[in-house]
């Protein structure tokens, strides 16, 4: 479902994305931002937010928004697929992507060109439910 492989990413971008493949989950720009702020990497906080989008724009890195605003961000190989509680927040990953296998005809992609996915349900978890209810 993926395209080929997008051009080459500069320095601070190449470093942006190591620290996402580094991460052991995803991370918001102000993460980001934070550990590279003592480093020889460190950038502004408008930096980075323009580099991770440029790397989204080159299907390198995906965004996700959380029910709060806040943007969270991984690299795309790394195909995460989550459950979001709508009133906690609470967020739990799918152990498997549903969409694999699933490709778009070529009507339906009406000329794009595919880069990455993202799938996102939202409902009610159980404690949410619990307390509604209650």
């Amino acid at each position: 479902m993926e395209a080929s492989p997008p051009a080459t990413p500069n320095g601070k971008q190449q470093h942006l994305l190591e620290q996402l493949r580094r991460a052991a989950h995803e991370l918001s720009g102000q993460d980001l931002h934070a550990q590279l702020r003592n480093t020889p990497q460190a950038m502004g906080l408008a930096t980075v937010y323009r580099h991770l989008r440029q790397l989204q724009q080159r299907g390198l890195v995906r965004c996700r928004h959380l029910p709060s605003g806040e943007a969270l961000f991984a690299p795309t190989e790394r195909d995460e697929h989550h459950l979001t509680c709508v009133d906690c927040g609470r967020t739990v990953p799918l152990p498997a992507c549903p969409m694999h296998g699933d490709d778009l005809s070529p009507q339906q992609l009406d000329g794009f060109q595919l880069l990455f996915h993202t799938l996102e349900f939202f409902g009610l978890c159980p404690l949410c439910q619990q307390r509604q209810q209650g």
